[in-house]
């Protein structure tokens, strides 16, 4: 798949709300419907796990194999449009500086460290523990919500015997990907803490979350 690289308009200096994330931690927030979203890569190769989930009804989220099949591609990229398990478009990507995102890989956790790496990896910071750090503070959501995420700015190939492999990122110092939210979502973050693999460049650092109108 060739990168699919579209730039956007919107000037940080009129964003209507900006933070960052540190180096591996967890992130929740809302977005409304016609607000566009930017999570920006701030050093570059930093994966940033992320889950949406519908404001009116949190049962109601980012679905991996509607979202793949409805687009026929593995990669997530300009124009691409994320679906709930409910089959309703979420979020629309409209600009992408990167060029293409993962959502095949799956977010690290104490059982997939401890398989891929070592036994002694399993007391590792993992995002699977961000998320339900963020869910248990913020009260709607559980540990039976969180399924199949987004990698933005993660380099997951698919081999051509149908693998996946964890290579280095194909991002950079200020690249972007910026989503329309085309409902009221929650945007729950991992800002990935991994050492273990190059997705992270085995340096985890901050992302920047913008919002605009």
């Amino acid at each position: 798949m060739s990168l699919a690289i579209a730039t956007a308009h919107q000037q940080p200096d009129t964003a209507i709300y900006r933070a960052t994330i540190p180096a591996g931690e967890p992130w929740l927030m809302e977005v409304k419907a016609g607000q566009t979203l930017r999570i920006l890569d701030l050093e570059g190769n930093q994966a940033v796990d992320t889950l949406f989930y519908s404001v009116a009804n949190p049962k109601e989220r980012y679905d991996v194999q509607r979202t793949l099949r409805r687009q026929n591609s593995v990669y997530l990229s300009t124009g691409s449009v994320l679906y709930s398990n409910l089959g309703k478009p979420m979020l629309t990507i409209v600009a992408d500086t990167c060029g293409r995102h993962d959502t095949l890989g799956g977010a690290c956790a104490q059982e997939s460290n401890t398989v891929r790496y070592a036994l002694e990896k399993r007391y590792m910071h993992s995002c699977r523990d961000n998320y339900l750090r963020a869910c248990v503070h913020d009260g709607r959501l559980g540990k039976g919500d969180i399924g199949p995420n987004i990698n933005f700015f993660m380099n997951v190939p698919v081999t051509a015997d149908g693998g996946l492999t964890f290579e280095d990122g194909i991002s950079a110092p200020g690249k972007y990907v910026d989503l329309r939210a085309e409902m009221d979502v929650i945007v729950l973050i991992s800002n990935c803490p991994q050492l273990n693999n190059p997705c992270n460049a085995y340096n985890p650092t901050p992302a920047e979350l913008l919002v605009w109108n």
